[in-house]
């Protein structure tokens, strides 16, 4: 996964547990695409402050993942999800039950790992 996609999904997850500067810069720089010294400008900070803040918010979110693993959880749903999409797509009508206790299988695994 890229860097860029993996820090937006885990500030998708645990962006509410940082601080409001935090959040604010993460923003800025991962969403709007500004650069630190843009950011710095409109907070009146150096490049290295707001470069200091982005790596401690990005470890910050990665010792929340780390912890709680909800992203983890999520891709591995999302891709379960997508292998019943598969299973539906290619089993031939004659063999539709065949398939269908395949869905039921993944669905039930899904729904044991809660």
């Amino acid at each position: 996964m890229k860097e860029i996609h993996k820090i937006n999904l885990l500030y998708d997850f645990y962006g509410s547990l940082l601080t409001e500067r935090q959040q604010k810069f993460i923003e800025l720089y991962y969403s709007d695409d500004l650069s630190l010294g843009e950011i710095a400008e409109q907070f009146e900070v150096t490049r290295q402050a707001v470069h200091d803040t982005l790596k401690r918010s990005e470890q910050t979110l990665e010792n929340y993942e780390k912890k709680l693993g909800l992203v983890t959880k999520f891709n591995k749903e999302y891709n379960s999800l997508e292998e019943i999409i598969t299973v539906i797509d290619n089993y031939p009508r004659e063999k539709a039950p065949e398939a269908l206790n395949k869905v039921k299988k993944l669905v039930r695994e899904m729904l044991d790992s809660r």
